[in-house]
């Protein structure tokens, strides 16, 4: 199959655009990098000419609600227009899990947007739901470090490998349209805060980690098990423990 990974040069689009050549599909890249703005819509069409699914990995950067809102809109609008422009049978998005269970997070309400948007627009669809990645608490831990001091909240995990989320979104592109995925998630649970001191070690760096609800970037309404897959989740097969023997001295 000929599939379409917009957000192809981040993070899970990298990894997805893999799995699907490693599978025998062909994958096309959409990213900025590649000349395609989901934004403006600028070389949309010419991307999807012979495209049979698209898989949407794509982000933004932005934290305001308004801003995360106009984006995922913005971007799954046009998305959809060209697709059924160019006759593509089937949209898969990647989302994250309970994001209804989670107000004030301006993320999360860019998110359940882009869930609106796919689910009432013209092409059949997939919503893969996905729980946080194991490079996750390194990525928070980057985002509140300040002076090697990082506020960290003590969340519950249930982090899923971002090689074993690229496989599952490549199955699904290449199967039938399933509406809602159940949730994908890894094989345990864990605390955020302790992931991230055994990230950092493995990463040889040292910060010192403070355990806090004040000023770590999530609040109380995201603790318990608000993070955490649902009874009938697919579960990935990598392991925290596993992807961090991963880190070798390479790519530490």
């Amino acid at each position: 199959m000929r599939v379409a990974v917009v957000g192809a040069t981040g993070r899970i689009g990298s990894l997805t655009v893999a799995a699907l050549e490693r599978d025998g599909h062909e994958a096309v890249r959409i990213s900025r990098t590649d000349g395609v703005d989901v934004i403006s819509g600028a070389g949309l069409d010419a991307a999807l000419v012979g495209v049979d699914a698209v898989i949407d990995a794509s982000s933004t950067t932005a934290t305001a609600e308004a801003d995360t809102v106009a984006f995922f809109t913005t971007a799954t609008q046009n998305l959809l227009a060209a697709e059924q422009r160019a006759g593509v049978g089937h949209h898969v998005a990647l989302s994250i899990t309970n994001i209804d269970r989670v107000a004030g997070n301006g993320h999360y309400a860019g998110k359940r947007a882009q869930e609106a948007t796919v689910a009432s627009g013209p092409i059949p669809w997939t919503i893969v739901p996905a729980t946080q990645f194991h490079d996750f608490p390194e990525m928070v831990v980057g985002w509140t470090e300040r002076d090697e001091v990082a506020r960290i909240a003590p969340l519950l995990l249930q982090p899923i490998a971002p090689a074993d989320v690229a496989a599952i979104l490549a199955r699904v592109a290449t199967g039938a349209p399933q509406g809602r995925h159940r949730d994908i998630a890894g094989p345990d649970t864990h605390d955020m805060v302790d992931m991230a001191r055994r990230t950092l070690a493995a990463r040889g760096r040292e910060v010192r980690l403070v355990a806090s609800w004040t000023d770590a970037v999530f609040d109380v309404s995201m603790s318990g098990e608000v993070l955490i897959a649902g009874p009938d989740a697919e579960l990935g097969p990598t392991t925290f423990d596993d992807w961090l023997a991963s880190l070798t001295p390479a790519t530490v």
